[in-house]
């Protein structure tokens, strides 16, 4: 066997990390036995050996030895599975042992394994049932570098039978948690990418039938509103959960679009929000009005630029007037701004006025019902009346000429002709 010394070992430990991964320390019939394996890399951490480097070398014994891991191999690894001819049962007991050795050797240093490795390890971790401790192990250390997943690895599928979805949202949903939970170590690039990436997941698991309405809404409410630096991921995520889930009421597509702050939407987002029709007509008018107060600013900084102060601040901060050219190019800009304020404006007055008709229209509705109780008094059964409805002809039910009478004395009580 070629194996390298513990000295040689630790004498290349200067080398960088690709080169000292891609030069093999060992030869390929010695990590056979997952226990020599484990020894000698004890040999080397006393070496004192860097961490970063001890991590290659877990990285490249899984990938060879357990070609789940890797990404280029994983059909000839399904391949391999199918013909092998041992047990189902028997392969499976190989690989929970190979993953649990190999977490159970990880270096405590959070950045010596890359995190895609770990997701990878914690899919088959999970397909093949490790013990809860070493599945605790890898989500605590994949939440340290959360930021540098990859989505495809992260569309880790669900094993358990009690989870309805097909992927394991409920995994992600912890990952999440425990990254904010140590978000004051984090740098805010870190918690934007996180971000980023929880959108992309939620657009992709949105497709899902089996996905709630509480399971969407937590994982996209697990991150601080100031993670999103723009809500257009989280809106693309949103419309493809209501699209895929046509039966989600009202009060639930209310729900989804208070997720989204408005005003972190771009133009271009914010236009087909106006024009989605299976948006709330409330939200598509809230979606409107931010746009409309974005623009206005917009004009009044523009105004306020090219207005008479503005030569005295190019002056300040350039040291020049602006050329004609300059001033014509703000000019047009501005026109063009004012134009797309006076579009919103007519497009916020038309639906004001469908929202008008509609009060009439009900209000109408509910005239036409009232004229023949005032008229005779008696209210019409099988008329379904709301709460407001029924207060107002509550007084109605009793008839006004039996009221008269009564008044008038031509109807005797019967407690008169008693007392007689």
């Amino acid at each position: 066997m070629k194996n390298l010394s513990l000295s040689e070992a630790s004498a290349t430990s200067d080398k960088p990390t690709t080169q000292f991964a891609a030069e093999c320390w060992f030869d390929d019939a010695c990590i056979l036995d997952m226990d020599y394996f484990v020894k000698t890399l004890t040999g080397i951490k006393a070496k004192g050996v860097r961490p970063d480097l001890i991590g290659s070398i877990i990285v490249h014994y899984a990938s060879k030895w357990l070609p789940d891991l890797s990404v280029d191999d994983a059909d000839k690894s399904l391949s391999s599975f199918k013909d092998s001819p041992e047990s189902v049962t028997a392969s499976w007991m190989k690989k929970r042992f190979c993953v649990e050795t190999l977490v159970g050797i990880l270096p405590p240093e959070k950045d010596s394994v890359p995190c895609n490795f770990l997701l990878r390890l914690l899919r088959i971790a999970n397909m093949v049932s490790v013990e809860p401790a070493y599945r605790a192990e890898l989500e605590k250390r994949i939440s340290w570098q959360l930021d540098q997943a990859s989505l495809k690895e992260l569309l880790i599928p669900a094993f358990s039978h009690t989870c309805g979805t097909l992927l394991d949202v409920e995994l992600v949903l912890r990952l999440v948690k425990r990254f904010n939970m140590d978000e004051a170590s984090k740098s805010g690039a870190a918690l934007v990418k996180v971000a980023k990436l929880v959108d992309c997941y939620l657009a992709e698991a949105a497709v899902d039938a089996n996905l709630t309405l509480s399971e969407f809404v937590a994982l996209a409410g697990a991150l601080p509103s100031h993670a999103r630096a723009t809500d257009d991921g989280l809106y693309r995520a949103v419309d493809t959960y209501i699209k895929a889930h046509p039966g989600v009421p009202k009060e639930g597509r209310k729900i989804l679009c208070r997720l989204i702050d408005n005003q972190k939407l771009t133009p271009e987002a914010s236009l087909h929000a106006a024009q989605n029709e299976r948006l709330p007509v409330r939200a598509i008018i809230q979606v409107l009005f931010s746009e409309h107060a974005k623009l206005n600013r917009h004009v009044d900084w523009s105004g306020y630029l090219s207005g008479v102060r503005s030569p005295n601040i190019g002056i300040e901060t350039s040291g020049r007037f602006p050329s004609k050219r300059e001033v014509s190019a703000q000019q047009m800009e501005i026109r063009k701004l004012r134009e797309d304020v006076l579009k919103l404006q007519n497009q916020c007055n038309s639906l004001q006025a469908q929202l008008e008709r509609m009060v009439e229209k009900r209000k109408g509705f509910w005239r036409k019902l009232r004229v023949p109780v005032i008229k005779s008094g008696i209210m019409i059964d099988g008329i379904k009346e709301s709460k407001e409805e029924g207060e107002l002809l509550h007084g109605l039910r009793t008839p006004i000429d039996m009221k008269t009478k009564l008044v008038q004395g031509r109807m005797t009580p019967r407690w008169r002709k008693s007392m007689s």
